[in-house]
């Protein structure tokens, strides 16, 4: 998948292309983030289209698992110094949107916390380079899958900022408190190998995007309504106690008991078959 968006074609496309392509396949969509010559750097465009290609994925009964990566040979270099620096775009002239207005004017519709709160898995296939704002979109997926060599650039604190789009949220919980401190002062790029020891991805391979789409198909293979109801659960588990999640378990157990998955998922078992789920 290839093609861009840009009006004066300096990000790699000619114009007249999305700087978010959607390609989907049997029961997964693809979202590819698509401004390349400037390794895939956020725009207030790219922004918004990667919200609205989140939620339309996730309110589509028919995709299972998203992946998302970058094209090019990267996954996404975070904040456009280059506009930053000539005083436009993000954080052009010290404000969060271009022109000095705001990038969503709703927190709720900013593409990570519609990503945090999407029932849908998530896979972020990293294929190259990542940084700033793409590894705070990365940590935000369900699973990560690098590609071999890819520098990892948690370097916000040499920068003069913070991790602004979840990475405050998500290190601590992933790799500990002492670990996300290390990751984050310091601010040295990590490898591959190292960001896996650390808990951070889940997989180093040679072709992420490769990979990744072979573990969405595996996913989208199973129960929808099922990997659905973990997610949720995994989310609600992060802020409450165990009484009360195990409450909210149940309320999750009755519907999907009296489903046509879990009726296939048994006939499949006992007649020695792969399930045939229909997400009902």
């Amino acid at each position: 998948m290839s093609g861009t968006h840009g009006t004066d074609g300096t990000d790699g496309t000619d114009g007249t292309e999305p700087e978010v392509l959607t390609s989907t396949d049997g029961h997964v969509t693809t979202l590819t983030l698509n401004r390349p010559r400037r390794r895939n750097a956020i725009s207030v465009r790219m922004l918004t289209e990667l919200t609205d290609a989140l939620q339309h994925a996730d309110r589509d009964r028919s995709v299972r698992c998203v992946v998302i990566t970058g094209a090019g040979s990267g996954f996404c270099a975070g904040l456009d110094i280059k506009d930053a620096m000539a005083g436009t775009g993000i954080g052009g002239g010290g404000s969060v949107g271009q022109g000095g207005g705001a990038v969503n004017a709703n927190i709720r519709d900013l593409p990570t916390v519609v990503l945090h709160e999407m029932d849908t898995p998530t896979i972020a296939a990293i294929n190259g380079g990542v940084a700033g704002y793409g590894l705070d979109l990365a940590l935000g997926c369900d699973i990560r899958i690098v590609t071999r060599g890819t520098r990892i650039v948690p370097g916000f604190a040499k920068r003069g900022i913070v991790p602004e789009s979840g990475g405050t949220w998500y290190l601590p919980r992933l790799v500990g408190w002492a670990r996300a401190a290390e990751i984050s002062f310091l601010g040295r790029d990590l490898t591959p190998e190292r960001a896996a020891e650390l808990g951070i991805v889940n997989d180093v391979v040679d072709d992420a995007l490769a990979t990744a789409t072979e573990w969405a198909n595996e996913i989208a293979a199973n129960a929808p309504l099922a990997i659905q109801a973990m997610k949720r659960l995994f989310r609600h588990g992060l802020n409450e106690t165990f009484q009360a999640h195990s409450d909210h378990v149940l309320l999750q157990l009755v519907p999907l008991m009296a489903s046509k998955d879990f009726q296939e998922g048994m006939a499949s078992f006992v007649e020695h078959r792969p399930p045939q789920f229909q997400g009902r």
